[in-house]
């Protein structure tokens, strides 16, 4: 059960630093304050997310930028075709020691870090893409027969671009389902764009400065995990991702008809803790349903599979979750 009060002094410092927080990321991410907040509720969670969008939006940009402000030690691996599992977690090497004595020694890899930017991760072979698997769940690595824990907190905020462009792989979906949301970047309007252009092209830049410490974002991560969630807002959780698959029986005719399979206990996971900490960074001491519908989307395309006859019509998961979250919220589950 959660904490059903919480001390209205710990919120409101909380709430202080995070929109200190979002100023200093916004400052050099100029202009998609939705994005901002996705990626900031994955982290607040404790949790991954996926960026994708076209290369030259920004998204190695707005990794750097969060590693800077929320002071965690940050690595960067750009994947490749040619990238080898040893390249992410580390691999043991024969030393000879000074005295002519040899052993192995084991040095780390990218990945023993707190936040790992994994960048253009489709690039990589599906069994380089699956070294972060285990990494990414269990917070460890296994090498040479030892478990290895990694460091906390730790979070991969990886960066992919759309599966249609040439030398990409898809996904495995058991690594995507390990991501709390999909956070889609998508072309600025042209007012942003603009700003974007004057900040960015004169002799100096905006500076990220740090905000947050280790030991206070693990403060928030575990108040994020105490805040309550309602009765009405729970329904409404299980309510979405049972209607999203096709075998349940409140699916829809276009679920069952459209979608091959739809998001497991995971997604419902991922709901609360995302629609907890949204609630967290808009000042607010609980989630709402309000919280759940404007989250489902990015919690819940990434663990979804549309049928190849449903792709040939042009429908969509966007369609299919969006038509699914109205039909719940016309059904009146939010009195």
């Amino acid at each position: 059960m959660t904490d059903p009060t919480l001390p209205t002094v710990e919120l409101d410092r909380v709430a202080e630093m995070l929109e200190k927080s979002k100023h200093a990321i916004s400052a050099r991410f100029i202009g998609q304050r939705d994005v901002v907040d996705l990626t900031l509720a994955a982290i607040l969670s404790g949790g991954h997310a996926l960026l994708v969008g076209l290369p030259g939006l920004g998204k190695t940009r707005l990794v750097e930028t969060f590693g800077t402000v929320m002071g965690l030690k940050t690595n960067r691996v750009q994947f490749t075709p040619d990238l080898m599992p040893a390249d992410i977690l580390g691999s043991e090497i024969l030393q000879t020691e000074a005295s002519g004595e040899r052993r192995f020694k084991f040095v780390e890899g990218p990945v023993f870090t707190e936040l790992l930017m994994a960048d253009e991760i489709n690039r990589a072979s599906p069994r380089t893409q699956s070294a972060l698997l285990q990494a990414m769940q269990e917070r460890q690595v296994s090498i040479a027969g030892s478990d290895r824990p990694l460091a906390q907190p730790f979070h991969v905020l990886a960066t992919q671009n759309p599966i249609e462009q040439e030398g990409t792989y898809p996904l495995p979906e058991a690594q995507l389902d390990r991501f709390l949301a999909q956070i889609d970047i998508d072309y600025p309007d042209r007012d942003t764009e603009q700003d974007i252009l004057l900040a960015t092209t004169g002799v100096s830049e905006e500076q990220a400065s740090r905000i947050f410490a280790v030991p206070s974002l693990l403060s928030v991560q575990r108040l994020v995990r105490q805040m309550p969630v309602g009765d009405a807002t729970l329904a409404m959780i299980l309510a979405l991702v049972r209607g999203l698959r096709p075998d349940d029986d409140t699916a829809s005719e276009l679920v069952k008809s459209s979608v091959n399979w739809g998001p497991g206990t995971r997604a419902a996971q991922s709901l609360i803790l995302m629609s907890r900490a949204k609630a967290l960074i808009e000042g607010r001491a609980a989630a709402n349903i309000d919280d759940v519908l404007a989250l489902a989307y990015p919690v819940l395309v990434h663990r979804m599979s549309l049928k190849f006859s449903a792709r040939t019509q042009g429908i969509s998961l966007r369609q299919v979750i969006s038509e699914t979250v109205t039909t719940l919220d016309r059904e009146g589950l939010a009195a």
